[in-house]
């Protein structure tokens, strides 16, 4: 038997999943909460496999930081995120501090139930039309480790030179540091842009901090 929270808001939106819920012959509603205090407080008074955790729950806090001090203090405790925003930053962190599943209130009782499953078994579960959020997020973040593995491609000297550019260093002071002229440093710059296919210095830093080169 799944043993399940309903933390929303709204009294209507908790009866009315509740209700669905416990139709079913695997799973239970065993209590719900109205806000994220709430739900903390009901999770220390029963024994519960999954969250069904709203974002918005005025006035208290979000849905976000709740699933957060949940996952810290109950691990072993799923969270599916069940909200209106279809947002990608949502979604993003969401997965980061924890969830183990993203849904819209729009989807239908069937992909609500499909979803619980999933959660409950282990799996992870995205409501398809925000699935493709993650698969761009992915293809960004393999970009940025075909980078990383680039840095092989410099030189010594670029290798020693990219930091300092990274950290704000002007052509004169890092000529000054490495003790070679400024148009020297001027041409390591220029290859190293070239090699790793930066157009900004923005990329650099973001690519340097990746790749632990330097600490801000």
């Amino acid at each position: 038997m799944i043993r399940i929270m309903v933390a929303d808001d709204h009294v209507v939106v908790r009866r009315g999943l509740s209700f669905i819920i416990n139709k079913q012959e695997d799973m239970e509603v065993v209590c719900d909460a109205a806000d994220g205090l709430e739900a903390m407080l009901k999770l220390e008074q029963a024994d519960v496999d999954v969250v069904l955790m709203d974002l918005s729950m005025p006035p208290g806090e979000n849905g976000l930081v709740t699933t957060k001090k949940i996952k810290e203090k109950y691990p072993q405790v799923k969270v599916l995120i069940m909200t209106m925003h279809d947002d990608e930053e949502y979604l993003f962190r969401a997965l980061k501090i924890g969830a183990s599943g993203y849904l819209l209130k729009n989807a239908h009782d069937g992909e609500m139930l499909e979803a619980i499953r999933a959660v409950y078994s282990g799996g992870i579960y995205i409501y398809p039309s925000v699935a493709p959020a993650l698969v761009r997020e992915f293809l960004s973040n393999q970009e940025v480790d075909e980078k990383i593995n680039s840095y092989e491609l410099l030189s010594n000297r670029e290798q020693e030179i990219l930091p300092l550019i990274a950290l704000g260093y002007g052509n004169k002071e890092i000529a000054q540091k490495l003790f070679i002229s400024v148009k020297t440093v001027e041409a390591h710059k220029t290859s190293i842009m070239h090699k790793l296919e930066f157009e900004k210095r923005t990329e650099l830093v973001h690519y340097a901090i990746k790749k632990n080169l330097i600490d801000l």
